[in-house]
């Protein structure tokens, strides 16, 4: 449990959260997230692409009802991963960004990783979420670590060279456990 502090989720409105999405996503520590030159209406664009698709959702997180993160959840069976392996029943993909911020807080990026797999793993029929980070992004790398994936294999994406990782529903609670 965060002594952060309270985490919610809400569905992401392309058109009233594309200014915000905008200053995240071109934001130099934001590379990963490969919009650096979107314009607003670009990530407006990408975002109403996701709103509209039926396995593909994004999320805006709140802390203390503030705007701090976003949280995508696909199916890989549909998006992002079709024909790189072979999805199992139950498995659900991730993709998270923290705002950036002048005032960094100690271990809330953290905190908001174990937030967003609390809200994957709420769903039941979760049992494995799935990732495919960067792999140059040593940074959340060590995160996922941290809450449990296990890193499979390298992938090629069309747009990067990829770090598939996985995490079970029991893993997630171990790392979880480890760090009590």
């Amino acid at each position: 449990m965060s002594t952060i502090g309270p985490f919610t989720v809400r569905p992401l409105d392309p058109e009233k959260d594309a200014e915000l999405l905008h200053r995240w996503v071109t934001h130099p520590k934001a590379a990963f997230w490969m919009m650096q030159d979107a314009t607003p209406r670009d990530v407006e664009r990408e975002y109403a692409r996701i709103a509209a698709h039926e396995h593909h959702h994004a999320y805006l997180g709140l802390h203390d009802g503030e705007p701090a993160f976003l949280m995508e959840k696909y199916d890989p069976r549909y998006v992002d991963l079709v024909g790189l392996y072979e999805p199992l029943p139950g498995d659900v993909g991730m993709h998270f960004l923290v705002a950036p911020t002048d005032r960094p807080v100690h271990g809330f990026t953290r905190a908001v990783i174990t937030a967003v797999m609390e809200e994957l793993f709420a769903d039941p029929a979760t049992r494995r979420v799935v990732v495919e980070p960067d792999v140059g992004n040593k940074a959340v790398h060590a995160l996922n670590e941290a809450v449990g994936f296990v890193p499979e294999r390298e992938i090629d994406k069309p747009e990067k060279r990829a770090l598939l990782s996985f995490c079970t529903r029991e893993q997630f609670e171990a790392a979880r456990g480890a760090s009590a």
